[in-house]
C-alpha cells in the first residue's frame, strides 16, 4: 500500500525548469553525434551507459516494481520504452533534419497533451488564471521553435512530425513520472525508466537495421549526453515532479526550448530573428511568473485532488 503523500512543502516547480535547463544542453552533445550516427545508435548507447551508471540501484528498484500494482508496473514499462526509449529516437531523428532549434517545436504541443493526460489520470483541476501563463508561454513556444512561424516549409514540417511523436510520448511520461514516482519514489522511477529504454532502444535499433558500430572518438560524447542531459537531469527532474503538478511542471519544462535557443546560437551557428528572441523571452517570463505565482498564491493555478486513479495519492 501506498504511503500517504507528503502533505505541506513547498513548491518545487523551480526544479523541474532546472532540470529542463540541463536537457536544452544535449544540442552540444546530440548535433555532432547525430551528424555520424543513426538516431536509435545514439539512444541505445545513451541508454546503455545510464543502466551501468544506474547499476546498484537496479536489483532493488526491480524487487519494488515486482511489488507494485499492475497499473504501476505497466505504467514503468511505457516511460521506459515510450516516454524514454522511443521519444528520444524520435527527437534525435528531429535533430538531424535541420538547425538546432526547430526539433524543440515538440515543446508547443506537449503541455497540451500533458493536461489532458493528468486530467484523466491524476484527476489534477485547473482553475482559469493557469490560461494567463500558458497561453502565452504555448505562443512563445511557437514562435521560438519554428525560423518562419508564419510560412514552415517542408523540412520544418518533416522535423515537427518527429518531434510532435516525441512531445506525445513525453507528454505521457510527465504524467505517468508521477503516478509511478509516488508509488516506489524517485530513485527507482529514475533506474526502472532507464533498464526498461535499454532494450526497447536495441529492439528499435534491430526494427530500424541502424548500425551498431561506435567510434571510439565519439565515446566521450556519448557519455556526456548520459550523464549530463539524462542523468543529472533526470534525477533533479523526478525529486522536482515528486512536489510538482504535472500540469505546472510541463510549463517548467519549456525551458528545455529556451535552454537549447541559447545553446543553438552561441555554440552552434543557429541564426535567430527577433520573432524567435521574442518568444525565447516570453516563455522565460511564463515560466518564471508561474513558478512564482504558485510559491507566492493563496489560490495557486493548479488544484490537485486526493482521490486519483490507482494508488497514487496526489498532496
Amino acid at each position: 500500500m501506498t504511503p500517504p503523500a507528503p502533505t505541506g512543502r513547498r513548491d518545487l516547480t523551480w526544479l523541474v525548469a532546472l532540470a529542463a535547463t540541463l536537457w536544452g544542453t544535449s544540442a552540444l552533445m546530440r548535433d555532432p553525434l547525430a551528424a555520424h550516427l543513426d538516431a536509435a545508435t545514439i539512444v541505445l548507447y545513451e541508454h546503455l551507459a545510464l543502466v551501468l551508471l544506474t547499476l546498484p540501484w537496479l536489483v532493488p528498484a526491480l524487487r519494488a516494481w515486482r511489488g507494485a500494482p499492475a497499473p504501476v508496473r505497466t505504467a514503468a514499462v511505457v516511460i521506459g520504452a515510450g516516454s524514454s526509449a522511443l521519444a528520444t529516437t524520435l527527437f534525435t531523428a528531429a535533430f538531424a533534419l535541420g538547425d538546432p532549434v526547430t526539433p524543440q517545436v515538440l515543446q508547443k504541443l506537449q503541455p497540451l497533451l500533458a493536461l489532458a493526460l493528468a486530467a484523466a489520470v491524476l484527476r489534477e483541476r485547473l482553475r482559469p488564471r493557469y490560461a494567463l501563463f500558458a497561453v502565452p508561454a504555448l505562443v512563445g513556444a511557437w514562435f521560438l521553435s519554428f525560423p518562419r512561424p508564419f510560412d514552415v516549409g517542408v523540412a520544418d514540417l518533416q522535423a515537427a512530425l518527429l518531434a510532435l511523436g516525441a512531445a506525445a510520448l513525453w507528454a505521457a511520461g510527465t504524467v505517468l513520472g508521477r503516478y509511478v514516482d509516488t508509488a516506489l519514489g524517485p530513485r527507482s522511477t529514475l533506474v526502472l525508466r532507464f533498464a526498461f529504454g535499454a532494450p526497447a532502444a536495441l529492439a528499435i535499433v534491430a526494427l530500424s537495421g541502424a548500425g551498431l558500430a561506435l567510434p571510439l572518438r565519439l565515446i566521450p560524447l556519448v557519455l556526456l549526453l548520459a550523464l549530463i542531459p539524462g542523468a543529472a537531469a533526470l534525477a533533479l527532474y523526478y525529486v522536482g515532479l515528486r512536489r510538482t503538478a504535472a500540469s505546472r511542471a510541463t510549463l517548467a519544462e519549456l525551458m528545455f526550448p529556451v535552454t537549447a535557443a541559447v545553446v543553438g546560437v552561441a555554440f552552434l551557428g543557429a541564426e535567430f530573428t527577433p520573432l524567435r528572441w521574442g518568444g525565447l523571452v516570453v516563455v522565460v517570463a511564463s515560466v518564471t511568473a508561474l513558478a512564482l505565482h504558485e510559491h507566492r498564491a493563496d489560490r495557486p493555478a493548479v488544484r490537485q485532488r486526493a482521490g486519483a486513479a490507482g494508488p497514487v495519492e496526489v498532496p
